[in-house]
């Protein structure tokens, strides 16, 4: 088993958790950009304050603003947050060489508990690699590669 799908299997396992830097994965040019998840309500919302303070008055769009704002945070977003991780991750896991190349651009990272009580992270600073080998080591097994 080498090191990579020794690291699918400890991230299978919880023993290592993958982070994702949502902010450079959900840019134009990231393969986890969706536009119209991303742009579509927000715009929409903008319309709707505008078209209301036009017609209305300037009260009813500052409402509209930020009411939908308000939805926008607290229920929209957070799903936005776990497509773009879930997308990242299923990328980043498929291969290694696709894993190798987020893992440069910096939108990784790994974090571990490690037996003694302490925790360990790697991002592209570090090796992922050699995170792997440690936690494969605490648990007694062989390292791979």
């Amino acid at each position: 088993m080498n090191e990579f799908e020794t690291l699918r299997e400890l991230i299978r396992q919880d023993r290592i958790q993958l982070g994702v830097d949502i902010r450079k994965m959900n840019t134009p040019g990231s393969p986890a950009y969706r536009p119209f998840e991303t742009l579509a309500l927000p715009v929409t919302i903008l319309v709707a304050s505008f078209l209301g303070a036009k017609y209305v008055n300037i009260h009813v769009g500052a409402v509209l603003l930020a009411a939908g704002m308000a939805y926008w945070l607290l229920k929209v977003q957070p799903k936005v947050k776990e497509a773009v991780f879930a997308r990242t991750a299923e990328l980043a896991l498929s291969r290694e060489a696709l894993f190798d190349g987020l893992w440069a651009k910096g939108a990784l990272t790994l974090h571990t508990k490690m037996p003694d009580g302490s925790s360990r992270m790697a991002n592209r600073k570090n090796s992922w690699r050699d995170l792997v080998r440690l936690v494969a080591e605490q648990e007694g097994g062989t390292p791979p590669g």
